[in-house]
């Protein structure tokens, strides 16, 4: 390589780690106001009069205004940009956190949730937007550390609202507005967009159309898009449903009440950013996307089993701590194959086709779980999400030839 070459490769590094670093702020101040509320939803629903089915549903509203709205926002920042995109998801979650604060209804809660959902069809956009911005063989590690970063705010975010809360009910949805707003003046002011112009021109010339690209997954199951797509979207619909009514598993089982839960959702983030910020890139490096997310599949596996068989705090300290690393093995080294298996101009659309089916799996997956937690008892949905898991195993059982580890861009 020549010293020209050489400066040129030093300088494109440095740039695709200034623009990850500023997606990582963005991405932590945004999850952390989610999570100062998630945790808090199912006591504010029960208050209202809702049981299981019901919280499961409010969940379940979410993924459903965010898979109808995934493929277009893919669609939309391929076109207009990445940017423009990330902002209008602010605007929205900033408005969701603010009904949810004054809601003294279910349907407010509603309301609120599927506003929320809606802008947060754009994850498949930041996705889309690590993958413009890095090389194909560090795709995974990026993704571990944007995801890092999330996490980091999942584990601060619950404990924040449970000091938030005796405050006043309205408090923890307004903090998390504020920040909403925050971030937006963040992302306008620093980050930048990753593609030109002429590119996204280009490039939105040779795209499908989102209908196209998500009956693709059912039409053509065995193309490696759609199997990547499918893994991802039954393990993250395991772990999300499951999250579902894990405050109502340990309030029955373990005593657990609003003013206690989040310090459990705060073990669980501060196990996952320490695992995707020190670990993930080292173990990608040593074996491979295809293998270490199988690792994860199998973690993620045992981790729900033992919350379900879990006599007392200690075991069950050791089951929820195995989810948070199945997740960190499994998600990012999923999405990082998904880039590479897709050409760079469909990338926001697969991305989003991605969200898409994994909302689809967090629609159903706490639905069934809040029923099954109803009426078959209350370890049962960690034990149908654990089966759900497994079957993934025939879906991974050849992801090592998908793409190979120096992959094209």
């Amino acid at each position: 390589m020549t010293d020209a070459a050489a400066a040129g490769s030093s300088e494109s590094s440095q740039n695709a780690t200034g623009k990850l670093v500023i997606l990582m702020v963005s991405a932590f101040i945004d999850m952390l106001g989610m999570l100062m509320i998630l945790p808090l939803l199912p006591f504010y629903a029960e208050k209202l009069g809702a049981g299981g089915a019901i919280v499961g549903l409010l969940v379940a509203s979410f993924s459903v205004a965010q898979l109808l709205s995934a493929p277009y926002w893919g669609r939309f920042s391929d076109k207009y940009g990445r940017r423009p995109a990330l902002i209008v998801s602010l605007v929205a979650s900033a408005i969701a956190f603010v009904v949810f604060a004054y809601a003294d209804s279910l349907w407010l809660l509603f309301v609120s949730r599927i506003v929320q959902g809606a802008g947060g069809g754009t994850v498949g956009v930041i996705q889309a937007y690590v993958a413009d911005a890095t090389r194909p063989e560090d795709r995974a590690r990026a993704l571990g550390w944007l995801s890092a970063a999330t996490n980091a705010g999942v584990s601060i975010g619950p404990a924040v609202g449970s000091w938030l809360r005796p405050l006043g009910a309205e408090w923890p949805g307004l903090v998390a507005a504020v920040l909403c707003v925050v971030n937006m003046a963040f992302v306008w002011r620093y980050l930048a967009e990753p593609r030109s112009a002429t590119e996204r021109k280009a490039d939105h010339a040779q795209r499908g159309s989102s209908r196209t690209a998500v009956a693709r997954v059912i039409t053509h199951p065995q193309q490696p898009s759609s199997r990547l797509i499918l893994i991802y979207a039954i393990a993250i619909g395991a772990f999300q449903g499951t999250t579902a009514v894990l405050a109502l598993f340990l309030a029955w089982k373990f005593g657990v009440t609003e003013l206690s839960i989040g310090y459990f959702f705060t073990y669980m983030g501060v196990l996952s950013v320490v695992t995707r910020a020190l670990f993930l890139g080292p173990l990608v490096d040593k074996f491979g996307e295809a293998r270490l997310s199988r690792i994860g599949l199998a973690l993620l596996t045992a981790g729900l089993v033992g919350m379900g068989v879990a006599p007392n705090i200690p075991t069950l300290a050791i089951a929820v701590g195995l989810l948070p690393l199945g997740t960190a093995f499994t998600f990012p080294c999923v999405t990082a194959l998904l880039s590479r298996v897709i050409e760079s101009s469909q990338r926001g659309l697969y991305m989003g086709v991605q969200q898409t089916y994994g909302g689809i799996s967090r629609v159903a997956f706490p639905v069934v779980f809040g029923i099954a937690y109803d009426r078959v008892g209350q370890a049962s949905p960690f034990f149908i999400s654990a089966t759900m898991v497994l079957l993934t195993f025939w879906l991974a059982r050849d992801i090592a030839s998908f793409a190979p580890r120096k992959a094209r861009a």
